[in-house]
């Protein structure tokens, strides 16, 4: 079955020196989400993952703003009149690309650039890292219309934020700078707009010289223990980095071999030299 135009371009997407920039592209709605935006970034999601010129995914949004939330016209007004089977559908499209890049096989980055309200919340977790503009523009402004804020998003506060201040971000419905989100736990660093997409770059660039199935595996268990007991976590770690050597067993030997008898570099200072792994 053929997919309709308008739904196909609802995301965009090109991929530069190993980098893929997906962007929400409904830059007249800032960037809401919407069911047939939700299908989309599937398709994009499992169209990249194991693409060989991909090394790093970068989410952002075209326009003014990364995402504004849940399109409370397609998602919600016009699901609810096709009752529960038509709400659980387009929930399940929505939560299903944000469980998918929360699990990604390669590292991801949250680009904010403008307005990041409610359901956006979702993805923004999901990337490994996330970094903003100081012009941006965070909220749960769910309250303003007479709901909680669902979809995850109150998950998202309190894993990211502390208590106090997730219980003030989702009571008042009062916006946080980028600056403000980044204090406060919702991303790793806030910088001047004009300087976003330099950050993420060097970032992303970064990230492109380690081992990519280190890269995996740090990002899996980073999650994973953040809800284990200590001792549950430790037992996990060790069948983690088992199951990772499993997969690479030249990579951390190569690591170990440069440092300890080749004295090429220093772990604390940067990653190893992977054009001399052997495959």
């Amino acid at each position: 079955m053929s997919i309709p135009e308008d739904e196909l371009n609802t995301v965009a997407f090109e991929v530069i020196d190993g980098i893929a920039w997906v962007k929400y592209n409904r830059p007249e709605k800032r960037n809401c989400q919407s069911p047939k935006l939700n299908r989309q970034m599937l398709r994009v999601l499992d169209e990249l993952e194991f693409n060989d010129d991909v090394d790093v995914l970068v989410l952002t949004g075209e326009g003014d703003a990364f995402c504004a939330g849940m399109d409370l016209k397609e998602y919600f007004r016009e699901t609810e009149v096709l009752g529960m089977g038509g709400v659980r559908k387009s929930q399940r499209e929505a939560y299903g690309w944000w469980e998918r890049l929360r699990w990604y096989q390669k590292p991801t980055i949250a680009m904010v650039n403008g307005w990041c309200f409610g359901g956006a919340y979702g993805p923004l977790f999901s990337c490994d890292l996330a970094f903003a503009a100081d012009e941006a523009q965070f909220g749960l402004s769910e309250i303003n219309w007479g709901i909680l804020p669902g979809g995850g998003a109150t998950k998202v506060a309190t894993n990211l934020m502390n208590f106090r201040n997730a219980m003030y971000h989702a009571l008042m419905g009062e916006n946080l700078s980028g600056k403000e989100a980044a204090e406060q736990g919702l991303v790793n660093e806030s910088v001047p707009l004009a300087q976003l997409k330099e950050r993420v770059i060097e970032v992303a660039k970064n990230l492109q010289k380690k081992n990519p199935v280190a890269l995996k595996a740090t990002k899996d268990v980073v999650r994973r223990v953040s809800e284990m007991t200590f001792d549950n976590a430790m037992d996990y770690l060790i069948r983690a980095q088992e199951a990772a050597n499993s997969f690479d067993p030249v990579g951390r030997k190569e690591g170990i071999k440069q440092f300890i008898d080749d004295k090429t570099y220093k772990p604390g200072l940067g990653a190893y030299d992977k054009s001399k792994q052997a495959s």
